[in-house]
């Protein structure tokens, strides 16, 4: 039975190009291609791929809290995280919201590739270059200092939305709130984060990578 991809990416070329070598693959197939955390959340549930190819700053909802909310929804479902970003603290993210693999995007195409069939077979996967620094954090048992942590994964899609430029009205609409639960949470994350105005609020949100608008 071939491996079912769902590949998650809102920059058009790069996933064509995912697609094209997957589907190069005997034993893989793609069964859709969305361009925004949330139509990746939708699309898991409803098609429960085996595996799920996601770029980390995607549009709407950003694919850690997406993988986040596919591995509680759709356990069976893996997910590899495909970033620009290196550093320890954005593989400590993702693997923290649940993703298998974390490879960064200049890697080679047969990584992405060998990936996906150890994913799928239940093993992990990080790119040569990053295993470093978590390294150091497992044999210290120490994580790499994240203020996002601090932010609930409620608080974290409400921070996304605002840096997008979202109101407080269409944030309510989008994640089912009342407006004023929304202006609750924003009140909460800048009090937690000691940020006193929106504008630094999505100063903070760009710089920790949580909005693709950079």
């Amino acid at each position: 039975m071939k491996i079912r991809v769902l590949i998650a990416d809102d920059h058009g070329i790069v996933a064509e190009g995912l697609r094209k070598l997957v589907e190069a693959q005997a034993d893989m197939e793609v069964i859709a291609l969305v361009e925004d955390g949330r139509e990746a959340v939708r699309r898991a549930m409803e098609d429960r791929p085996d595996v799920v190819l996601m770029d980390i700053a995607m549009p709407s909802l950003n694919g850690n809290e997406a993988t986040r909310i596919i591995r509680e929804r759709c356990p069976q479902t893996q997910v590899i995280m495909l970033s620009a970003y290196s550093d320890s603290v954005h593989v400590y993210r993702a693997l923290q919201a649940g993703a298998a693999g974390y490879i960064a995007k200049k890697s080679i195409a047969k990584e992405v590739v060998d990936a996906i069939r150890m994913v799928r077979e239940g093993r992990h996967h990080l790119s040569g270059q990053l295993t470093e620094g978590l390294i150091y954090h497992v044999v210290h048992k120490t994580a790499p200092e994240d203020p996002l942590m601090l932010l609930s994964s409620r608080e974290r899609q409400v921070l996304q939305l605002l840096a997008e430029g979202h109101s407080v009205v269409d944030i309510a609409e989008k994640l089912s709130l009342s407006p004023k639960t929304v202006e609750t949470y924003r009140a909460r994350m800048m009090q937690k984060l000691g940020i006193s105005d929106l504008a630094s609020l999505v100063r903070f949100a760009i710089q920790q990578g949580v909005s693709p608008l950079e």
